[in-house]
């Protein structure tokens, strides 16, 4: 069969930076699944993108769908057949549906039973033809935000300008908001012209020389190489942020990376204040020496070629001036001031209508920390540090500097507080207790950072709660999702054997206090741990934990978190072992007959009738008091999977539901007390053992 190249090239007005990949790789897996679903056979998929343009190019293209020949499958011989042998309506029906006659039919036996069958003949249709519905695949992509132009319906990322697609040499016709497909793209905006696409191979080639590098992996990979090239040239060190390159590399289609410089004074600034002015809001690449030290020079990438690179460096260098300039007075600002101040100005700053101000938020978290240390074990002085931290952990939210640079909330309220004389962990806990700020960083430090970072989350989220803000799909504004999972692993890394239902319902009982919300404490603590199950089990996927063994350790309450994830791992490590299936029936045995226990009572020994109830009862009373005594999840489980053989031999000579009355209810409470010792580990119904 015949084979062409395809291209399919949308162009826009400049996209924002961080949705370009995204969209590239969303487009490059859209026309994969339409090929493969229309059953076109295709190559190598190449992907690209610049901030104009999303591009895809697949090679080897069939000409045509493939042929398909397939058998298909009618009524029953019985019913496809009347009395007199001709065809039934069914048998009719069948056929025209597949686009045959009744000529066609032949029988097949099937499990028995014979059966209508016709062979299917579908012949391929051309590609051109059904190429145009490429259109559906552009209109449908989704992106992180759309926007709406002119009276047009369509709400998409940025103006569709141009849109080339290309079949081999033939364009594949279709138009989006009266914009037709055609030949031609765009060249750099300032460098380069509009280019007519002679072949889809040649679309790369074609357009770097028009200035525009249309490979993003190119693209970083010269903005690597002019960055080691200056490195070089003047013994710097440039370090490099992967996610700041990315953004950047996403904001040019022709790079070229140049330097300048800033005034030593404004080194006198912190350096976070430095980087953050240069990378976050300029997309600057900071310098620094061999020793780490910052250097007063600056790295960018413009978007163009290396004609004029000093005028482009003034320029820069005046913006960043300015913008230096107000961070030096922001900064002066600020330190006039002491904490007291900045703690009286969160009274008007309105956290949530339905939940107050900051200073109130302030509150819990202080009343929130004190238990939280408490039930840490705490000793009293560091319970003072607990409570002063928790008492200023917001203060720098209202300071001009974090005002101007939201990124640097906690990294300038540690500064600050230091400089006012605060002890050195208290001010660390005023940074710390963002953490941690995203999926994959890491738990506070100290014991001070930590209590009061589970303090300020666990408010967010029941305070939430208990207003019904609540995430839902994508949608998470309070980041809850994020701040739970910031929870489970605080928990769990610092290995406080508190109870998650403990924790949640001393954060409801400070959240009540303070009259916020309606919703009865019961169904508020309901929601909120199966709120935080699902993130202990998204944190038990990250570690490989097998599905129904996750089910297994999260069926009941939820308990220390240390311990859980513990148990989790003991359980995966056993898992092939010889004995454990048999291990898990003879557990499992036990907490299904217990359901069946409809009286709570005491166990009366006077009232067994064989060894094996003797037997069970006696190794019951030693594996209760070991549980009691271990809080290693190993031992635990050794200590159940030593009942296996006496629940074994137990059930081979004990009927427990006897027609005594007395001696069943005896037994079933016997199952009972049994079964809650083992659903505090697992609930072993829950694991598929083979």
């Amino acid at each position: 069969m015949n084979k062409r190249d395809l291209l399919l090239e949308v162009g826009l007005e400049e996209m924002p930076a961080r949705f370009v990949t995204d969209s590239m790789n969303q487009l490059g897996s859209r026309v994969e699944e339409f090929l493969q679903e229309r059953k076109i056979s295709y190559g190598n998929i190449k992907l690209y993108s610049t901030p104009r343009r999303l591009a895809v190019f697949v090679q080897g293209v069939a000409e045509a769908q493939e042929d398909i020949e397939e058998e298909a499958k009618g009524p029953a011989k019985k019913i496809a057949l009347q009395e007199d042998g001709s065809w039934s309506k069914a048998a009719i029906g069948f056929t025209r549906g597949q686009g045959m006659s009744v000529e066609d039919i032949y029988f097949k036996e099937v499990n028995g039973v014979e059966y209508v069958h016709v062979n299917k003949f579908v012949k391929g249709k051309p590609a051109i033809d059904l190429l145009p519905q490429l259109r559906e695949v552009i209109v449908g992509l989704h992106f992180g935000k759309n926007m709406r132009w002119a009276d047009n319906e369509l709400r998409y990322i940025r103006p569709i300008k141009w849109i080339v697609a290309l079949f081999g040499s033939e364009v594949i016709p279709f138009e989006i908001i009266n914009v037709s497909t055609w030949q031609k793209t765009q060249g750099h905006r300032f460098l380069g012209e509009t280019v007519t696409i002679t072949s889809p191979a040649e679309y790369e080639e074609q357009l770097k020389a028009q200035f525009v590098i249309a490979d993003p992996a190119e693209r970083k990979d010269m903005i690597r190489r002019q960055l080691a090239q200056l490195e070089a040239e003047n013994s710097w060190v440039i370090p490099v942020d992967e996610g700041l390159l990315e953004e950047v590399n996403n904001l040019v289609e022709y790079p070229t990376a140049l330097s300048g410089s800033f005034n030593r004074e404004f080194l006198e600034l912190p350096e976070e204040v430095l980087i953050t002015s240069m990378k976050e809001h300029q997309r600057y690449f900071p310098v620094k020496d061999e020793t780490n030290t910052l250097l007063p020079f600056f790295v960018t990438v413009r978007n163009g070629d290396s004609r004029s690179l000093d005028k482009v460096a003034r320029g820069n260098e005046k913006v960043l001036r300015a913008r230096l300039a107000d961070a030096d007075f922001f900064y002066k600002e600020d330190q006039s001031k002491d904490i007291d101040f900045f703690l009286s100005k969160l009274q008007a700053i309105v956290y949530h209508e339905k939940i107050g101000t900051l200073a109130e938020k302030v509150s819990r978290i202080r009343r929130l920390s004190a238990k939280l240390s408490e039930l840490a074990g705490a000793m009293k002085e560091e319970q003072e540090k607990v409570d002063r931290a928790a008492e200023i952990c917001k203060f720098d939210l209202v300071t001009q500097m974090v005002y101007e640079f939201p990124e640097l909330q906690g990294i300038m309220g540690e500064k600050y507080a230091l400089q006012k004389g605060e002890d050195r962990e208290v001010a660390q806990a005023v940074n710390e207790h963002y953490e941690p700020r995203h999926a994959d960083g890491e738990a506070p430090r100290a014991f001070t950072g930590a209590i009061v970072s589970l303090a300020d989350k666990l408010d967010t989220i029941v305070s939430c709660f208990a207003v019904d803000i609540l995430p839902t799909g994508s949608q998470d504004p309070y980041a809850l999702r994020r701040q739970a999972a910031g929870i489970v692993l605080i928990l769990e890394e610092k290995k406080w054997n508190i109870p998650l239902e403990t924790v949640l319902e001393t954060a409801i009982a400070v959240v009540k206090e303070d009259g916020i919300g309606e919703k009865e404490t019961g169904l508020l603590l309901e929601e909120l741990t199966a709120f935080f199950k699902l993130r202990i089990k998204h944190s038990l996927q990250e570690r490989n934990v097998r599905y129904d063994f996750i089910d297994a350790v999260l069926a009941g309450r939820v308990g220390s978190l240390p311990s859980l994830f513990a148990k989790a791992a003991v359980l995966m490590t056993h898992k092939e072992e010889a004995g454990f299936k048999e291990t898990a029936e003879a557990l499992s045995r036990v907490a299904n007959i217990a359901k069946k226990a409809e009286v709570q009572s005491s166990i009366n020994e006077q009232l067994f009738e064989n060894k094996e109830e003797k037997v069970l009862y006696k190794e019951f009373l030693r594996v209760q008091q070991g549980l009691e005594e271990t809080g290693e999840a190993e031992e635990q489980f050794a200590l159940l999977e030593s009942l296996k053989q006496p629940i074994e031999q137990y059930f081979d000579h004990t009927m427990v539901m006897a027609d005594d009355a007395a001696v069943k209810e005896n037994r079933l409470n016997q199952m009972r007390k049994l079964a809650a010792l083992i659903l505090e580990f697992a609930d072993f119904n829950k694991l598929l053992v083979k």
